[in-house]
């Protein structure tokens, strides 16, 4: 039986644990008949690769600072030593310095919010820059987004950075459509990945979420996420872009 990725190429950027919702794209990727290649980073590129051992068959990982232009403008090239190719690409990348977090908003400096926006934003279309020579008649990007329509608790410059990120999607979709790539986001719901273990006051999330979310919600299940992810990376979703699919058991649509 044919898998929904047979024979696509994908890039998954993020991956750092097993708890990670990349790691689990990863994972689904490969058993539904992907060829997937890793990037990492700097001091965690060591965790990354340690990671992907965990993975159902061998991946390779490579190098990929996104705010080093250097790495981005070599990054084609460094796909090719594995793949000829890619189909799609996942965006997994976010970070933003302590300062720009846990209700410091209004004292964040510029230097801090330039960092946030930077890595957790710009990143996106940089990242797809980088990946376009490798691109065929088709391609699919898809980006990790938490919902930016309200001022979460604590999540300060990240939340602007995520709504930046909701744009830049639309403004890609808009003008990568002619090429032949989808570009879309899943808005997942707060899982106790180790990002999100670094987001200050994260036990706030977890008490929304256990109390509103109508069909439920499992911080500690990164799979329904994963699983949306892999789903806008075929070719199942092929008149879909500018979208962003909201994995959050319901959240998003009822009020306080």
């Amino acid at each position: 039986m044919a898998g929904l990725l047979d024979g696509k190429r994908i890039l998954v950027t993020g991956v750092l644990t097993p708890d990670s919702i990349a790691f689990h794209v990863a994972k689904i990727a490969i058993e539904e008949g992907a060829q997937v290649v890793l990037s990492s980073y700097g001091r965690v590129l060591r965790l990354t690769t340690r990671t992907a051992r965990r993975l159902p068959s061998e991946v390779p990982v490579v190098e990929l600072d996104v705010a080093d232009d250097e790495h981005l403008g070599s990054l084609a090239d460094r796909v090719r030593e594995h793949l000829d190719g890619l189909d799609g690409v996942l965006h997994s990348i976010g970070f933003a310095p302590e300062s720009a977090l846990g209700g410091n908003f209004l004292n964040t400096s510029w230097e801090d919010v330039a960092t946030a926006l930077r890595v957790s934003t710009y990143s996106l279309p940089a990242l797809v820059r980088a990946c376009r020579p490798l691109f065929g008649d088709r391609a699919s990007v898809v980006g990790l987004d938490f919902d930016a329509t309200v001022a979460w608790p604590k999540y300060d410059w990240m939340g602007v950075a995520k709504a930046g990120l909701e744009s830049a999607a639309r403004y890609l979709a808009r003008d990568l459509g002619p090429a032949g790539v989808r570009v879309n986001l899943v808005a997942a719901g707060p899982l106790r990945t180790m990002a999100a273990r670094s987001i200050p006051g994260f036990d706030e999330f977890e008490a929304v979420w256990g109390s509103r979310a109508p069909i439920g919600w499992d911080l500690d299940d990164p799979t329904p996420a994963a699983r949306a992810c892999v789903a806008l990376l075929s070719d199942w979703f092929p008149a879909t872009t500018g979208e962003i699919v909201h994995v959050d058991g319901g959240v998003h649509a009822i009020g306080a």
